[in-house]
């Protein structure tokens, strides 16, 4: 599996952004995607993740309630609705897959897409 990132950019503080995650695996029924964000100096962060199969979703606190982790079969791609967007949002975002659910660190996840830069400002 290959995953791209994308749609990442340059938004003011309390706006919306939607990222996407494309994958080449025709077939993700027996993965789990999540999506991770990182800033300099500090270890990549995990935010949701996401059952490609039941669709069901896990969150790290402090992304609950503003960020949405969602999929589309037909499209193969991974999705985080990013809303009410905050100053320290600003990050580069990843993409990921496993094997496993329920995964809160970088450990575990196997695939990994390039990032893309979500800059918040103020």
């Amino acid at each position: 599996v290959q995953l791209q990132a994308s749609g990442g950019g340059l938004v003011q503080a309390g706006d919306s952004l939607r990222l996407s995650c494309a994958a080449s695996r025709r077939t993700l029924s027996n993965y789990v995607m999540g999506w991770f964000r990182q800033t300099p100096g500090r270890e990549r962060e995990f935010l949701a993740g996401i059952r490609w199969r039941s669709e069901s979703a896990w969150y790290e606190d402090p992304v609950l309630g503003r960020f949405t982790i969602s999929r589309d079969s037909a499209e193969n791609t991974l999705y985080l609705q990013m809303n009410n967007l905050k100053l320290e949002d600003t990050a580069t975002y990843y993409c990921a897959a496993s094997k496993t659910y329920g995964l809160r660190s970088m450990k575990g996840w196997d695939l990994w897409g390039q990032g893309t830069q979500v800059t918040v400002s103020s």
